[in-house]
């Protein structure tokens, strides 16, 4: 069985290329992650892992959509070897059951680990400039919604610190910092 893994950074972004592209291949189960590839702990992906079965193919677009560095790239795929589940990165024409796939795959794992340095190293410079700048101020701090209502309420004693983080969804940490 075919399985495609798709994942985009942000909210904004769009999978229609990827889901085309899993079609075109003829995948049969199709699990989509919206979120950061630094973070190891991708809900779709980790559902992903659990399905699959010996004899299956993973599919995925490019390994930058599969993993952000090296290390966590070798540790998926031999946890999909380990099930006996190969895995084929179409962009980069890799297919990890021959040897030269396997090499490849570490080659192109330690480039698209060293293209994510250059981007954040790229971001860091152009903040940097920004602040010397006066351009950059940061992120803009995102107060919940009813946030100042709950503040009057507590200090008139209606409700407790507690009971306010909780109904807005904050840690006590978060809550008294804003009150500030």
């Amino acid at each position: 069985m075919k399985i495609g893994y798709i994942r985009i950074s942000t909210l904004d972004q769009n999978t229609a290329r990827q889901e085309v592209l899993m079609e075109a291949l003829g995948v049969d189960e199709v699990y989509i992650d919206r979120m950061s590839g630094k973070s190891a702990d991708r809900p779709e992906m980790r559902r992903m892992l659990e399905y699959v079965r010996r004899g299956d193919t993973v599919v995925v677009e490019s390994i930058s959509r599969f993993a952000r560095n090296t290390r966590d790239l070798l540790e998926l795929v031999e946890r999909l070897t380990e099930k006996g589940v190969e895995f084929v990165s179409q962009k980069e024409a890799i297919d990890t059951t021959t040897p030269t796939g396997k090499f490849m795959l570490t080659v192109f794992g330690a480039v698209a680990e060293l293209e994510r340095e250059y981007i954040l190293q790229r971001q860091r410079e152009g903040i940097e400039i920004a602040k010397q700048q006066g351009k950059y101020r940061g992120r803009k701090p995102l107060v919940p919604p009813g946030f100042q209502e709950m503040v009057a309420r507590w200090k008139k004693g209606e409700i407790t610190a507690a009971e306010a983080c909780r109904r807005l969804g904050i840690s006590k940490a978060t809550f008294y910092r804003k009150v500030k």
